[in-house]
């Protein structure tokens, strides 16, 4: 069986950091910009050895069987070109869609190309053959581990495919087409017989046409009921929009056999989530209806939630949810009414949910907030309580009949609390433990859990009964994962096995029932990731894959962890990363680029927790910073900018202040190590770090120039709340003002370089955000430069893109830093 650990993906690519990664090269050079015309424009190239970076081939993803047995390695495809990204795209209800295959839109899906077999004892990996051309998403082996399903992008549709392990071969399920807009798609049946598949209906026929000639007006009303909403993007604008919804968005529920013909079950409808009980004789569903609206995402829409039989036939309706727009817009409030319904992991047909006791509101007194339900089938007996919760549920993890553990949390403390609970006696809990959950040292890790029988994920434990934990293992001295056993009766855990100093490895999967052998991903500083077979009592490995240097180039920068502190005594850090070659004695200082994002605390001894990073394996990726280490530049990487909240008032009300103080300390540092000067240091980043960007540039003259990508900078345009804030602009009107760069525009006074994507999707940053800030810095005579990405949204993903981006912020540091005369 596979072990599936929270936190540790099996896809390597995921580890090649893009945010905080390494890179080398070469000492500054005289700067020769390139010309760089205003309004329209062909994309540019990144200077070497940036573009041949981009250009070199991705680590493959990995992924291992339930059985122990076989290690798929999976070929992933580069960064999309532009026309790929170009492809017809719909905007539906908060979704994004490519109505030619009924599946995500080109800029989600990251698309694998190819796929090979490894035996984990031993071997040869065995390549599957694949049509030519072929790439496909959503891998997935079945429970037994003797098949893998895949989704392959066909010319009109997406295709399920299905490859024999044994055989390496491939072979295409005729008479379905996978309708993929809301979820994978598709399921595997918990015997491994076959798949459940949410098929695009057979003779759906062409999608509604746009009638050109109005109807009549667009009509919302309100009156006077109370519907708080955030920013949301993507949404139903009339009723052609309906239309279009109900079309790609409806699915029909098909049983495929892997030795028969598929055939429909029940109704087709527009299903936002599916699953099949284990023991295969329930299908609970998440069906959406009308009436629609156009001022929330799908995920809000009226909802049926029922248990059908295998027939289609409804043997119990769980909830009729109405519309949800009324929902506070408070992090810890919810709808009223059952949610996070679930079949439980560890039994044939029991069904798991929870429902709010305060109505939802956090603004209600009362001394248990949420209640966590069961019903087993046939579904007959009254809802049995679980247990009664004083904060909201955050999860459960199911272990065996007498213990399953229970998660809460509260977002204002920080604070989490997971129980231990029997699900043989429900309705009493025991703590387990609580803590700040920001807090890193102290983390306890995640129970370790690994797929049953039905393919469902279920707690390990070891012979003493003791859950088998993992975590991060987060010290001063660097990150050390760990595995541990946890007695659930006390919360006292024993480490058995710690990644070895200078490496940074994790456990993977078990390979037996003792737990001795297991398969972990190891890197180092030098070492790419790559996964082995360890021996925990003796301590051998066995090499599964050999995976290069993805970026060889890089392999020669220096970094090292810088601690120091702010005014009032916080302590603070962030990694700074040197070109390869580089000789403070006998180079002197180098312009800098800072590179941050930042995050709100409820304790100051917790914001100022520091992580070295040095046993980790990073290299730049997409349109990361980093990459401005082949130019000549130092990267002060991710130094600390923590909002501290103290005796209950909000992290907010002190934003500018504290913002302030953070990058003083921060430039304090790095000026004092003789790495940087005072007038040739700039500061950048990207969404909420990129509105941290243009706070500093308006209220304080610390850096020479900046870089704002796809943030957002009047407050006023998100009046329910962003970020971390939970008040409306109503409630804190002063602080939503002072926090507003687009209030102080005049007074920013250095040149910034201002970069959005046109299909921003992220909530809160409208592209029309950067728009109007640049037009007010225009109107008040101020350097900046406005650069819209087509057909990007809040992360770039084509490679003109993302080779434009890297090229507009290292022209605009050597303009503004290395060109720059030395201020007086």
């Amino acid at each position: 069986m596979t072990t599936h650990v929270r936190g540790a993906g099996l896809a390597l690519a995921t580890l090649l950091l893009a945010s905080s990664a390494s890179g080398a090269l070469a000492q500054a050079q005289t700067p020769q910009a390139q010309a760089a015309p205003a309004g329209p424009s062909v994309y540019q190239q990144p200077p070497q050895p940036i573009a041949d970076i981009l250009d070199a081939r991705p680590t493959p993803a990995s992924m291992l069987s339930p059985d122990r047995a076989t290690l798929a390695l999976m070929d992933r495809s580069n960064l999309p070109s532009i026309k790929a990204l170009s492809e017809p795209m719909l905007r539906l209800a908060g979704y994004r869609i490519n109505p030619r295959n009924n599946g995500p839109a080109e800029s989600r899906v990251a698309w694998l190309t190819g796929l090979s077999l490894k035996p984990v004892d031993g071997g040869e990996a065995r390549t599957v053959p694949l049509p030519a051309g072929a790439r496909f998403t959503g891998a997935r082996f079945s429970p037994d581990g003797r098949h893998v399903a895949l989704v392959m992008d066909g010319p009109a549709a997406l295709e399920l495919w299905v490859v024999d392990v044994q055989a390496a071969r491939a072979r295409k399920l005729n008479g379905v087409a996978v309708n993929m807009t809301q979820g994978a798609g598709y399921q595997w049946l918990p015997d491994s017989s076959g798949l459940l598949i949410e098929a695009v209906p057979a003779g759906r026929g062409p999608a509604p046409a746009a009638d050109p000639t109005p109807r009549g007006p667009t009509i919302e009303e309100t009156t006077g009921r109370v519907a708080p909403a955030r920013t949301y993007q993507d949404l139903l604008q009339d009723a052609h929009d309906e239309a279009l919804f109900d079309h790609y968005f409806t699915s029909q529920l098909t049983l495929a056999p892997l030795g028969g013909d598929p055939r429909p079950i029940g109704a087709p409808g527009v299903h936002a989530d599916v699953a099949v009980s284990p023991d295969g004789r329930y299908i609970l569903t998440e069906t959406l209806k009308r009436p629609y609206s156009y001022a929330v995402p799908a995920g809000l829409f009226p909802t049926e939630i029922a248990v059908l039989d295998m027939t289609g036939r409804e043997v119990r309706r769980v909830a009729d949810l109405p519309l949800r727009d009324d929902v506070p817009t408070a992090f810890d409030a919810v709808a009223p009414g059952p949610r996070s319904v679930q079949w439980r992991a560890d039994a044939p047909a029991t069904l798991a949910w929870v429902e709010a006791l305060d109505g939802g509101d956090i603004r209600t007194e009362a001394e248990f907030r949420d209640r966590v339900l069961m019903q087993a089938a046939p579904f007959d007996a009254p809802p049995a309580t679980l247990i009664d919760l004083k904060e909201r549920y955050a999860g459960i993890d199911w272990g065996r009949d007498d213990l399953a553990i229970v998660n809460s949390a509260w977002f204002n403390t920080r604070h989490e609390t997971r129980f231990v609970v029997d699900p043989s006696n429900p309705g009493q809990g025991r703590v387990l433990l609580e803590r700040n959950y920001q807090a890193r040292y102290d983390n306890p890790g995640e129970p370790v859990t690994e797929p049953n029988a039905a393919g469902r994920p279920v707690m390990r434990f070891d012979p003493q009964g003791r859950i088998l934990m993992t975590g991060p293992g987060a010290t001063p001295e660097g990150a050390f994962p760990f595995l541990a056993a946890m007695d659930p009766a006390t919360g006292q855990s024993e480490r058995l096995w710690t990644s070895a100093p200078g490496d940074y490895e994790f456990v993977i999967g078990f390979l037996d029932e003792a737990g001795r052998r297991v398969v972990t991903q190891r890197e180092t500083r030098l070492d790419p990731p790559n996964l082995q077979v360890r021996d925990l009592a003796s301590g051998q490995t066995t090499a599964l894959t050999d995976f290069p240097d993805p970026a060889p180039q890089l392999a020669e920068a220096t970094r090292q962890l810088v601690t120091y502190e702010r005014p009032d005594g916080v302590k603070l850090s962030g990694t700074l990363y040197l070109p390869a070659g580089y000789d403070k004695d006998r180079d002197g200082p180098l312009p800098m680029l800072m590179w941050a994002y930042p995050a709100e605390f409820t304790d100051a001894a917790v914001a100022g927790q520091t992580v070295d990073v040095q046993n980790r394996f990073v290299r730049p990726s997409g349109s990361s910073h980093l990459f401005l280490l082949t130019q000549g530049y130092a990267i002060f990487d991710n130094p600390s900018m923590p909002i501290i909240g103290k005796d209950g008032a909000e992290p907010n009300d002190t934003y500018v202040e504290q913002l302030t103080a953070d990058a003083q300390a921060a430039v304090d540092a790095v000026v004092g190590m003789g790495v940087a000067r005072r007038d040739r240091i700039a500061i950048g980043g990207h969404s909420y770090g990129a509105f941290m960007t243009a706070n500093l540039l308006a209220h304080t003259d610390l850096f020479r120039t900046g870089i704002a990508r796809s943030g957002a900078y009047n407050r006023t345009l998100t009046p329910f709340g962003f970020q971390a804030e939970q008040r409306t602009y109503w409630e804190a009107t002063d602080i939503y003002t002072r926090m507003s760069p687009f209030t102080y525009a005049n007074q920013v006074n250095e040149p910034i370089l201002l970069i959005h994507g046109e299909a921003d999707d992220n909530s809160g940053t409208y592209p029309v955000q950067t728009e109007r800030f640049y037009a007010a810095l225009k109107g008040l005579g101020a350097t900046a430069r406005y650069v819209t990405l087509p057909l990007e949204a809040h992360g770039y993903r084509a490679r003109e893109s993302v080779g434009h981006t890297l090229w507009e912020m290292t022209r605009w540091l050597d303009l503004n830093l290395k060109a720059a005369p030395a201020a007086e």
